[in-house]
């Protein structure tokens, strides 16, 4: 009994990590989707041209795209 109790659990669980994990791929096949879709101007859209030297220090532009993320 205590070896098909833990089937059925294994199972369970392992039905549930699957659609955790298809339903994150999807998220991330729509994101991609949308980013090729409009070529990554949605990215950039709160950035001003005007003051392109100043974006990535300021708050109207949240993502750089110039930025090399380093941790030690």
């Amino acid at each position: 009994l205590l070896s098909l109790l833990q089937k059925w659990a294994l199972v369970t669980l392992s039905a549930c990590s699957s659609l955790g994990c298809l339903s994150c791929l999807l998220g991330l096949v729509v994101a991609v989707g949308l980013t090729l879709g409009n070529q990554g101007r949605a990215l950039l859209a709160p950035c001003a041209l005007a003051n392109m030297a100043l974006a990535p220090v300021s708050r109207e532009c949240p993502f750089d795209p110039t930025r090399v993320y380093v941790s030690p």
